[in-house]
């Protein structure tokens, strides 16, 4: 069976205090969309979504934030919004294309919903919003088919440039592999950590995860080290196999079950004990999550319990705003089964 396998992508932040701030996020975007060659048309979309979700935190919103990435392989800009508050109080209406409480160039969430190829957004009052716009190259090609929908977010430490922590993502029919490494520290000596444990991984995505964590043990003894953690959804078993060494949580959960993934002590590329393996169900309509220790280990799943069959992404963002810890590298990555 053929795998398509996945190089995870950072993203870059962008506080959003003024309008500065949301032209700056914009040229970001565009020098994206550039080096992947887009068309005017698309990098038009692109920069009117920007400016749309970017002007609605400036003029709106507490603490608001737009993270950014480009996705070259998919031919892909990711964009999504974060806030910690007020929220929306009709979020319905604030989406009806057209409506806005102010003027800008697209005329609101109705726009951006239009002009992205994926946009999808949730708010509670006064948590705050989130919200994930994509948008694609209108040559790109058709996304591999899979039976599991993933978002994440990975962001570097303050005042880095290169995130410390990687993931990588395998997919093949109904079985999806999953790596995520944090390399010790941050900054660019953990960023060649975390590197080459995802070029380990991407060796052999198919193996047994606990060669895998063996082969990635191997490949980093020439860097500082890496905590990392490998699992392997199988949705037609309902079943989560996973293992490693270090401090990567991993929670699987749903609207009734919630057990953690557990691995051993050690560092890859330092110090492990032979890898062991674990196994949890996978209930339906749960998720599988995974995070380096950027966001905190103690929280509740009462915030992302309503947005257990929405994007991923949103999640990750929830996840990323509420609990993370300001002072690390920080990645989220939310698996779940397509319905």
């Amino acid at each position: 069976m053929e795998v398509a396998t996945v190089r995870g992508w950072t993203h870059r932040a962008f506080a959003i205090g003024d309008a500065s701030c949301v032209g700056e996020a914009r040229r970001h975007a565009a020098h994206a969309a550039a080096e992947m060659g887009w068309n005017e048309v698309d990098a038009g979309r692109l920069a009117l979504v920007v400016t749309e979700l970017g002007t609605n935190l400036q003029r709106h919103a507490q603490g608001g934030r737009l993270l950014i990435a480009a996705r070259p392989q998919s031919l892909e800009v990711e964009v999504v919004a974060i806030d910690d508050g007020p929220g929306i109080p009709d979020l319905a209406l604030a989406m009806r294309d057209g409506h806005s409480s102010g003027s800008t160039p697209g005329t609101g969430l109705g726009a951006v919903s239009r002009l992205a190829d994926d946009f999808d957004v949730h708010s509670s009052m006064p948590g705050g919003t989130v919200g994930v716009a994509r948008v694609r190259a209108k040559n790109a090609e058709a996304p591999h088919a899979s039976a599991f929908a993933i978002g994440a977010i990975c962001l570097p430490a303050p005042h880095e440039t290169v995130s410390g922590d990687g993931w990588a993502c395998a997919l093949a029919g109904d079985k999806a592999t999953v790596l995520l490494a944090d390399g010790l520290g941050h900054g660019p000596e953990a960023a060649k950590a975390a590197q080459a444990a995802i070029g380990a991984f991407a060796q052999a995505p198919a193996d047994d995860v606990r060669e895998t964590v063996q082969r990635v043990h191997r490949e980093l003894q020439t860097t500082r080290g890496a905590a990392v953690c490998v699992l392997r959804i199988d949705a037609e078993s309902s079943n989560v196999n996973y293992s490693g060494a270090g401090n990567i949580v991993g929670r699987v959960l749903s609207g009734v079950f919630d057990k953690l993934i557990v691995t051993q002590h050690g560092t890859a590329g330092m110090q492990i004990r032979k890898p062991e393996s674990g196994s949890l169900e996978l209930p339906d309509h749960a998720l599988v999550v995974l995070h380096s220790d950027g966001i905190e280990t103690r929280w509740t799943v009462d915030r992302i319990r309503p947005l257990l069959q929405r994007d991923p992404t949103l999640v990750a963002a929830v996840l990323l705003r509420d609990h993370t810890r300001h002072r690390d590298d920080a990645t989220v990555v939310v698996i779940r089964r397509k319905e």
